[in-house]
């Protein structure tokens, strides 16, 4: 019961744009496998008719991030229709903490399931990749929270920015594709696809071997956001991110009050 309550709760910071204290400070007994009972729970709040579950995140995808928070695996979240913006316009307010990070998203054509998944089972199950913009926005007060903290917060999902443009997952090498974020016409982050998991196949691997241990698979008509190529900056009101990915195209996001 008392998960269920944490999950209420959270999902009515997410809803409001409020910040709430970390779940961890009140309740320090809580595990990461009752953090995604919360997160599913929290999430399974806001679907609607008109928000549906449209597929998964993940996040501490860079080994780097993984040693500086002590882990050994990633983390995920969940992702819903009324993520995805229609266009690409943000509207700063809405949020508390926002940032944004590059990202490829995959789209699937097949189901994927099951612990003992590889590479090879993965792209025949791919329909095609897009070029993406996260915005995650932690809802805990400074920015400051627990690996439970943050899965129970889903991963600190909040929008997304998909390119018109989808690629065959055949088009190029993901992990040497390059990005460049800017901001307001100055270059902040430079990275590669190989920043996530080394190749971003890898983080779909694990994300379906992570799931499969509650059942859960990633189905026909799911989109994937496989994590970070670089590490996320903060945004405000009137700046205008670009996503340079060279030959594969430009991803704009408007940023207004």
């Amino acid at each position: 019961m008392k998960l269920v309550q944490l999950a209420k709760h959270v999902a009515e910071s997410q809803r409001n744009g409020y910040e709430m204290d970390k779940l961890t400070l009140s309740n320090p007994e809580l595990t990461v496998n009752q953090a995604y009972e919360i997160q599913k729970l929290s999430i399974n709040e806001t679907l609607t008719g008109d928000n549906k579950f449209i597929g998964w995140k993940m996040g501490l995808t860079s080994k780097v991030k993984q040693q500086q928070v002590g882990v050994e695996e990633a983390i995920y979240g969940r992702l819903t229709s009324a993520m995805e913006l229609n266009n690409p316009y943000l509207k700063v307010g809405e949020f508390i903490h926002p940032r944004v990070e590059p990202e490829f998203a995959f789209l699937f054509k097949g189901e994927l399931k099951g612990a003992n998944i590889t590479a090879k089972d993965v792209w025949p199950a791919v329909e095609c990749v897009f070029l993406a913009l996260e915005v995650i926005d932690s809802r805990y007060k400074n920015f400051s929270f627990t690996l439970t903290d943050v899965v129970a917060d889903n991963a600190s999902s909040a929008k997304i920015l998909l390119s018109n443009q989808a690629f065959s997952p055949y088009h190029t090498d993901w992990a040497l594709a390059e990005v460049m974020l800017f901001q307001n016409g100055e270059m902040q982050k430079k990275g590669l696809g190989e920043a996530v998991l080394d190749h971003p196949i890898h983080s779909i691997v694990e994300l379906v071997k992570m799931i499969s241990r509650e059942g859960l698979s990633i189905q026909a008509g799911m989109i994937v956001l496989v994590g970070g190529i670089t590490d996320a900056i903060s945004i405000q009101a009137n700046d205008e991110i670009i996503a340079d990915y060279g030959k594969l195209g430009k991803l704009t996001l408007h940023v207004i009050a």
